[in-house]
């Protein structure tokens, strides 16, 4: 099974309290609701065709709170993630929660590398990270996530918790696919590579652009 990580960041990589106001508030963050203004019919089928790959959710314990609390109460038949949200199966890394209510919940303990390397060798398609940056960031950086997508909204907040701070190694992706809604969300899908390559400017030459 593959791990994918989405992820909703501003142009200066904020990634906090994306879908409003109230989302998350942690650390006096007042400029939630950043995302909400750039959603059009494009963003809606991406997001839509994303979620299809999956065959669970796999959360840090605050975005799981936040989405256990705001998920289940959207009950407009029309929503195209609603259903698929509430039903596929979540996983929890935490070492403070004891149990979830939004099912089906299992809560993993321990080291987060070690419990989620165990998903990378079970049969299925994806585990997608959805939020849950400093999850995001541990796996990323031990090497277990396989594919980023990123929707970057053209907006700059300037305060709230960033995406991708501090990675223990440094990684190298590959740009496999992007797009511009017609808003000007920028989606972004990444392939990691391993650990990220360096070199020396030299000059310009063909070969070198090859």
């Amino acid at each position: 099974m593959k791990i994918t990580m989405l992820q909703f960041i501003t142009l200066d990589g904020v990634s906090q309290g994306p879908g409003s106001r109230t989302e998350d508030t942690s650390d006096g963050f007042i400029s939630g609701g950043w995302l909400v203004p750039y959603l059009d019919e494009v963003f809606i089928q991406r997001a839509s065709e994303w979620l299809d790959l999956a065959d669970g959710l796999l959360l840090g314990r605050r975005t799981y709170e936040a989405f256990a609390r705001d998920w289940p109460q959207i009950t407009d038949p029309d929503d195209p993630f609603t259903e698929r949200m509430n039903s596929l199966p979540k996983y929890v890394v935490s070492n403070t929660l004891a149990t979830g209510s939004w099912r089906p919940t299992t809560v993993l303990r321990g080291d987060a590398a070690q419990a989620i390397r165990e998903f990378t060798e079970r049969p299925g398609r994806e585990l997608q990270v959805h939020g849950s940056a400093r999850l995001g960031n541990t796996l990323l950086s031990a090497g277990l996530i396989d594919t980023l997508h990123l929707a970057v909204a053209p907006v700059v907040i300037g305060s709230g918790r960033r995406l991708l701070t501090h990675p223990s190694s440094a990684t190298g992706l590959r740009l496999v696919r992007h797009e511009a809604t017609p808003q000007g969300l920028l989606l972004l899908e990444y392939r990691t590579t391993g650990a990220a390559r360096t070199a020396d400017y030299q000059g310009v030459t063909v070969s070198s652009l090859g």
